[in-house]
């Protein structure tokens, strides 16, 4: 199988992911980080796309058979972490017309409108656990249910119900046994994290002589100190950085993406799943490619990356976007991308600004300024 665009950091292929999957060395991949179509929502322009299915339960179904077919890419102690965004009954937009690319009007039916979506009018859908307890049905370990908090949501005009501000993002993995770095995504400690005392505050006076001595760990289930062995399993571990376990709740804002009108998760959601579900020279894999958010993250921290998608367009629009910078070198210094057939380096000005101009990547290309 030859690769649509290959630069040793960087590996896309086009093609229905399953497909590629069954393509791809085994056990490859460390983590797997990805968002795809949702159920739906938008046209794509390609046969055969996820999210333009008929019933929720085909949609679902479909998303199992590509995760299980990528589970055996996956190394034994890997990771998939998952965003999925959900959706109403009913929801559809009659006489609408959904973008994918600028300029490229395209829609869920041949009607050119997004087909309203099967259920009881109204009915919040569920996808996103939907999809997660299939997967847990079909093998994956459900592990956490992460909450994507938006303090910018897209604005909704109903007014009978609170504006969806949240999407969840699952972290699932291969193996009871598998690799996660906590410490590389531990957040800041608050102070009742880093140890409180009862001697201070409001009610000082009654708790005179009941001053904590130490920090606390979310209680004392296993003795009367703070000792190791007096820890609890809430997972609120005092680490003497003033750091602790990252929580369930994420607060990253939406950016935009010019190029594009369709959703694009921003960098900051991702970069924290890669950290924790790889090492530096690891490869992070994204079966719905799109604009290459996961694989510009992954090479910003040292990984490799290999995507894949359906559509030609958006790996074309990745290459001279996302990936037309520099990336993190394995051996620690900037990397500036190669042709992957000449290997003359991407050094001149319209390089570095997406406009591949030598004549092998012109070819590949197709001339895409």
């Amino acid at each position: 199988m030859s690769a649509y665009y290959d630069d040793g950091m960087v590996q896309l292929h086009h093609g229905d992911a399953a497909a590629v999957a069954s393509e791809l060395p085994p056990r490859s991949v460390r983590t797997i980080v990805t968002s795809p179509p949702y159920f739906g929502l938008r046209d794509y322009g390609e046969d055969g796309q996820i999210g333009a299915e008929e019933t929720l339960q085909e949609y679902v179904d479909r998303l199992v058979a590509v995760f299980g077919a990528l589970r055996d890419v996956l190394t034994d102690d890997g990771t998939l972490w998952l965003n999925l965004g959900d959706s109403y009954a009913g929801s559809g937009a009659p006489g609408g017309v959904s973008k994918t690319l600028v300029g490229t009007p395209n829609s869920v039916s041949s009607a050119g409108k997004i087909r309203p979506k099967p259920g009881v009018l109204k009915n919040l859908l569920g996808v996103p656990w939907r999809v997660a307890f299939a997967l847990q049905d079909d093998g994956w370990i459900l592990r956490s249910d992460i909450i994507w908090a938006k303090p910018n949501p897209m604005p909704e005009s109903v007014t009978d119900r609170p504006t969806k501000a949240h999407e969840y993002l699952f972290l699932l993995a291969k193996s009871p046994r598998y690799y996660y770095d906590a410490e590389a995504i531990a957040e800041e400690a608050v102070r009742g994290d880093a140890g409180s005392r009862y001697d201070e505050g409001k009610t000082a006076a009654h708790q005179l002589g009941r001053a904590q001595k130490g920090p606390r760990f979310g209680g004392t289930k296993y003795g009367d100190d703070d000792s190791v062995q007096s820890r609890t399993k809430s997972g609120n571990v005092y680490v003497p950085d003033g750091t602790r376990n990252r929580r369930t709740v994420w607060t990253v804002p939406t950016v935009p993406f010019p190029g594009a009108h369709f959703a694009v998760y921003p960098p900051e959601l991702i970069r924290p799943c890669i950290l924790a579900g790889s090492a530096p020279g690891d490869t992070v894999l994204d079966p719905f490619s799109g604009s290459g958010t996961t694989g510009m993250v992954a090479t910003q921290e040292g990984r490799r990356y290999v995507g894949i998608d359906l559509n030609r367009e958006y790996l074309d629009l990745s290459l001279r976007t996302r990936f037309a910078q520099p990336v993190l070198d394995l051996t620690g210094g900037p990397k500036i991308p190669e042709c992957p057939d000449c290997g003359s380096p991407h050094d001149t000005a319209p390089c570095r600004a997406g406009a591949y101009d030598c004549d092998c990547c012109r070819a590949i290309l197709g001339g895409a300024a």
